[in-house]
């Protein structure tokens, strides 16, 4: 919800040049340290970010949430004015939402999210750096998320409207994403002159979609309830007969890790029509382009 029209596509326009010249960049950010606070495992996260401050020539420091206990040991405020004297960038992934606004408040640094329970803000971006790769101009194109209303639903609908793309969430009832950021997707939609809806039919919802997106239906912390939602959504996922649906022209893409056979099938994730793998390569480069807008000189 940060992000306006001219920051999303300037970002998108970084993260391109970036991956076109690569050594280019090599040094840049010599003597600078990002410190990584993750609270939730991460594969792709926190490799990617790790490999570009490491190509740009500077450091990071991992810290599992475990061993600093923000919010426990000490306060979150206390923790971000001590970082803030050492370090020139926060990368955080953790649960509570208000958990970052608040390290964000008191930082004298650049704060990324690099995940919370409510958003997945760089998986979005990358979604969309990848679907311009294979898509070119992709104002105009829409968007089906099938699945759970969940942290990357909602950072996909708030980036679908500045990218000028329609979005459709399609979700078991009582799974609609969440109504804050709903009644703002509805806003940044009407002033985009884009369309959002959300809907409980998937053979319906992906008629003529450019790029139907999947997720995992249990995400981290919600575990106990892996069983009820393996009913809920099986109608939900994404296979040969859902991509049949939406036609030849649509595109497939997951944030991973995906758990195959549950919310999408094997041939469908390692089809040519997946654009998954693809975009979390586009990880690393997307958020090159993120750090580079806050930390270059």
């Amino acid at each position: 919800m940060d992000l306006t029209v001219e920051d999303y596509e300037d970002i998108i326009r970084t993260a391109i040049t970036i991956k076109a010249d690569i050594p280019k960049y090599y040094d840049i950010f010599r003597g600078r340290t990002a410190v990584l606070i993750f609270d939730k495992p991460s594969l792709r996260t926190r490799v990617t970010f790790e490999v570009a401050m490491n190509q740009f020539g500077g450091k990071s420091i991992y810290l599992a949430g475990r061993e600093i206990s923000l919010g426990k040991r000490e306060s979150v405020a206390d923790g971000a004015r001590n970082l803030s004297r050492w370090i020139d960038v926060i990368i955080m992934r953790t649960f509570g939402h208000e958990i970052i606004l608040e390290l964000a408040r008191h930082s004298d640094v650049p704060v990324i999210n690099a995940l919370t329970d409510l958003e997945h803000p760089c998986q979005a971006l990358s979604c969309a750096l990848t679907l311009t790769e294979h898509l070119g101009d992709i104002r105009g194109k829409r968007i089906v998320f099938v699945g759970d209303g969940n942290n990357v639903a909602h950072s996909l609908m708030l980036l679908a409207p500045l990218a000028g793309m329609d979005f459709t969430m399609c979700c078991p009832e009582g799974f609609e994403p969440d109504e804050t950021i709903t009644a703002e997707v509805h806003r940044l939609s009407d002033r985009m002159k884009t369309a959002f809806s959300i809907e409980h039919e998937p053979m319906e919802s992906v008629k003529n979609a450019d790029l139907i997106y999947s997720d995992v239906w249990v995400s981290m912390g919600q575990e106990h309830e892996a069983k009820t939602r393996s009913e809920q959504f099986r109608r939900f996922k994404v296979n040969r007969e859902l991509m049949a649906a939406a036609g030849e022209q649509c595109l497939v893409s997951h944030c991973l890790p995906a758990h195959r056979g549950e919310e999408i099938d094997s041939d469908v994730l390692d089809s040519p029509r997946s654009i998954a793998f693809d975009e979390a390569g586009n990880r690393l480069h997307v958020q090159k382009a993120i750090l580079y807008k806050l930390l270059k000189k």
